[in-house]
């Protein structure tokens, strides 16, 4: 069935009228910036109690977790073949000792 200009205008007009009829404009009045830090101020002793207390050990758990996990397995690979990889369990540990003493300077940098 062959389409007539018509036929292709009403259904490329139909979803550009409803785009345009939801569409809201937003316009920012002011300076957005105070906004944004005003808003940061606020809240800033919520986010850090939440971050310092729910997640940074919840990352710092699941990295001890992989990180033995990966001892455990490298042990079973040196035991199998002899050779001991280093490369994963140090860089789990790295990640992990950082994620540790994140709390102790992470809000001075922001």
């Amino acid at each position: 069935m062959k389409r007539t200009p018509t036929q292709i205008l009403a259904r490329a007009a139909l979803p550009a009228a409803v785009l345009a009829l939801l569409a809201v404009p937003v316009f920012a009045s002011g300076d957005v910036a105070t906004a944004i830090e005003g808003t940061w101020t606020a809240a800033q002793s919520q986010v850090k109690t939440v971050v310092n207390n729910v997640v940074f050990p919840v990352i710092d758990m699941i990295l001890a977790v992989l990180f033995f996990v990966k001892i455990a397995t490298s042990y079973m690979d040196y035991r199998k073949h002899g050779q001991f990889d280093f490369t994963a369990p140090a860089i789990l540990f790295a990640c992990l000792i950082f994620s540790l003493t994140a709390p102790l300077y992470i809000w001075t940098i922001l």
